[in-house]
């Protein structure tokens, strides 16, 4: 496993060189591991290296690996979560990063109500207003503010986005700019129950753009654990 050990000690760097941009420590930056397709015997692995914490798309998946890894490594869901999934997951992981509308905070709010929990969740936005991606539009987002800091099983802890894929980073950090901008604003309203502790931003190919604009939590699958094997076609879409 010298290369899971390599990829891993090369991003904590890059971490702490971005970090130190932007006046900031490693310490203050949480580093998520994107297992989507990993096998759980490399998760496990992984953690030798310091990942105590992965990102899940799916439930299902999530689900399939939860029993064997549920006492090592804390779950945090990052894909986009239908309604009808939440009650699957809503005891199972620490943050749910992708909550898109209201409606899925009101249903968190519901079945985290059931198990007598509080679940920590962020508002995705859609910071680049591409077409066919989740999130929250800029409007939608200060729309939803209120009426979700209403619900009293969730407690928001901040934001998340997915600015476009591209090789070129530099190109997203504009986007990382503004959802920055969007942290600080919402910061400053002093919202009861909105808390502005995570700005989640930045995956394998801009996070140390992301990191340098003010993320708090990356999410970095392919640059820990190589590229994704898929065993179908169908789930290569």
């Amino acid at each position: 496993m010298k290369e899971l050990e390599q990829n891993i000690n090369k991003i904590q760097q890059n971490i702490q060189r971005a970090a130190l941009k932007s006046g900031r420590t490693s310490e203050d930056i949480t580093l998520i591991g994107v297992t989507k397709t990993v096998p759980v015997d490399r998760i496990k692995k992984s953690l030798h290296y310091g990942i105590t914490q992965i990102g899940e798309n799916k439930a299902q998946e999530l689900l399939s690996k939860y029993d064997e890894l549920e006492k090592l490594i804390h779950f945090h869901f990052i894909g986009h979560l239908q309604s009808n999934k939440v009650k699957y997951i809503i005891d199972k992981v620490q943050l749910i990063h992708s909550v898109d509308s209201y409606n899925l905070a009101k249903k968190i709010n519901k079945e985290a109500q059931k198990h007598s929990i509080v679940m920590n969740i962020l508002l995705q936005v859609n910071i680049a207003q591409e077409e066919g991606k989740f999130g929250m539009t800029k409007e939608m987002l200060y729309q939803s503010l209120y009426p979700i800091a209403q619900l009293p099983y969730v407690c928001v802890k901040g934001l998340m986005a997915i600015p476009p894929y591209t090789e070129q980073p530099e190109k997203n950090r504009g986007y990382f700019q503004e959802m920055r901008q969007l942290f600080i604003d919402i910061k400053h309203k002093n919202i009861d129950n909105i808390h502005m502790e995570v700005l989640s931003m930045g995956m394998t190919n801009d996070y140390q753009v992301a990191i340098e604009e003010g993320a708090t939590m990356i999410r970095i699958g392919s640059g820990i654990y190589g590229e994704r094997i898929y065993t179908n076609a169908k789930e290569g879409k």
